[in-house]
Formats: C-alpha cells, structure tokens, sequence
C-alpha cells in the first residue's frame, strides 16, 4: 500500500504489528513505544522528513486516551501537575518543530538527534539497575510504599471496589496555585513544588519532544519523583494526559507551520500514524496484562541494552559515516 502524504510503500499491517510488539514490551518497562518508533519510521520505512516527527506523536494520540480515561473517571488526575507541564511543554514544542525542520531536515544530522535521545533513555534504563541508583532510589522506594500502605488503607476502609470511582480521601485535591509555588494535598499529606523549576523542565522536555516527536512523558516523569519528589501515584495520570495534550498540539503546530516550508514534506501522514497508534493501543492491553509473568529487571535490563545499541549505530554512524 502506497502512502501518499510520506510517500512510504509498505503493508498497512506492519505499523500495526510492529507497533503492537514495541508497545507491548516498552509499556511493560514502563516506558512510551513512541521513541522506538520513530527510528523504525526513519531506518525501515525510509521516512526521513521533518514530517515523520509529527507522524510519530499521531501514535500517542491514538494509543493514550484509553489510558487518560481511566485516570479521569477514577478521580486520579492530578490538576495542577498536569497544567504546568502543559502550559511550560508547548513553547518548547513550537522552537522543537522549528529546529527540525530548519536545522535538522538532513537524515544523518536527525538520527545524530535521535541516537543521542535514545542515549539518554537507554542509559537512565540500564542506570536503574545498578547497585549505586538502587541505593540512591531507596528512600523514594520507601516512601512510595508508606503511600500504599496508606491508601489501601484508605481504600479498604471505604469500601472501594475496582472499576469504582475512588473514594474523596484518595483523590488528588489541589491547595494553592501560584507563579512561586504550587501545592496539592494527598492521603491528608500536603505535597509542593516550584513553579518555576517544573516549567523549566516542562519547556526543555517540549523542545525535544517536539524535534524527535515524542510527547515527553517518559521524561519529565521520572523527574519529577526523584527532583521533586512527588509520589509517582499522583503524576502517572498528569504525565500521561499532558503527553496527549502535548501529542495533538504538535501535530496542529506541525500543521500551522507546513504553509510556510512549501519545498519540504512538514505536516504528518495521519494514515501511517493512525495504524501505528491502534497496534500501540493494542500492545500496551497486552503489556499491562503480560507484565506481571516477567520481571521487571529483566525487561528493563533488556530495553536498555536495544536501545543503547539503536543510539551508538546512529551516533557512531554519523561520525564515521
């Protein structure tokens, strides 16, 4: 089958296959398929121009709603994190687009781009498996398990039941918004963090999102716990819903920008994405129902070796060519 828009030639039900087993495999690591994606896009399929980015977040599109759904109707959604991250993610979208298309339209110089994102994901991977980061992450471990302690608690003596909205005690509820800080309560405990410093963070994970075409929320989370510890509990949804949010902003500015490249392919093959996105829809079911026959070691381990091996090919191939 011909795709026209990212003149792509291949079987409708490869993006979805491909996606399907990605997805399954990445979600059990707790991470996006997306970034794996992308380099099939662009090393496979041969989908080299700027407008494969934007291609790549019509998969989170597709795949996170389900997801963002389930936070939304069990009153898991934490507000306030989700809003800064947004509101400090678009700038950095709008200036990433920019940056492909502008400076990095050439294929070798983008995968330079993506091998060294992939770097950085691969490595932090690996990293958390060492003796030295499971030291350093045992008091955040600690912590999190005095948090579910504490809301099984709170869960069981509500009565709650799965699929039921959750009970008021176990819902995120904001305290205060301000340009300093920013605060929530949780389980009776008050959690706060800088305004500021999670704008920062917000724009600098948009700029790279929006150059690679990643939504960002396998980046800005981890941040988040280990930085500003917050509990991962109260910031999976917040991070799931700004990468959405985030994912279709891209595309429009994707869109709002393709009139003003005319010689370059700039606005995404919603098709190619489409299919990508329903085989990840499909692979993270089946990863959150596989994950618990693995352990979580060996998958991350195993991540990290693929996509440590994917970034040295296209960093080492760009300097020796």
């Amino acid at each position: 089958m011909h795709f026209p828009v990212s003149g792509v030639d291949v079987n409708p039900l490869v993006p979805v296959l491909v996606a399907l087993v990605v997805s399954t495999f990445t979600s059990m690591g707790g991470v996006s398929g997306a970034f794996l994606l992308l380099p099939f896009q662009v090393s496979v399929l041969g989908f080299t121009s700027p407008a494969v980015s934007p291609t790549n977040l019509v998969f989170n599109i597709v795949a996170i709603p389900s997801g963002v759904y389930r936070y939304l109707r069990e009153g898991r959604m934490n507000w306030p994190v989700a809003g800064i991250t947004i509101l400090g993610t678009l700038p950095g979208l709008l200036a990433g687009a920019l940056i492909r298309i502008r400076w990095l339209p050439d294929p070798r110089r983008f995968k330079f781009f993506v091998g060294c994102v992939l770097l950085y994901i691969g490595g932090r991977l690996l990293w958390d498996q060492t003796p030295w980061a499971k030291r350093k992450k045992a008091a955040i471990q600690q912590f999190e398990a005095k948090v579910n302690v504490r809301l099984q608690e709170v869960l069981q003596a509500a009565g709650y039941h799965a699929g039921a909205p959750l009970p008021a005690a176990a819902r995120v509820r904001t305290r205060s918004l301000g340009l300093r800080q920013i605060s929530y309560e949780f389980l009776g405990e008050t959690f706060t963090f800088n305004t500021v410093a999670v704008l920062l963070l917000a724009l600098v994970v948009g700029l790279i999102g929006g150059t690679y075409g990643i939504g960002g929320g396998a980046i800005i989370a981890p941040f988040l716990a280990a930085v500003f510890h917050l509990p991962i509990y109260t910031i999976a949804g917040a991070a799931l819903l700004g990468t959405f949010v985030t994912s279709v902003a891209g595309v429009a500015i994707y869109y709002g920008l393709a009139p003003y490249f005319p010689g370059q392919a700039v606005a995404p093959d919603l098709l190619l994405g489409g299919l990508f996105g329903l085989g990840g829809f499909l692979g993270m079911y089946c990863g959150a129902r596989l994950q618990k026959f693995l352990p979580g070691t060996t998958i991350r381990l195993g991540l990290g070796i693929v996509i440590v091996g994917l970034a040295l090919r296209y960093i080492l191939g760009f300097w020796l060519g």
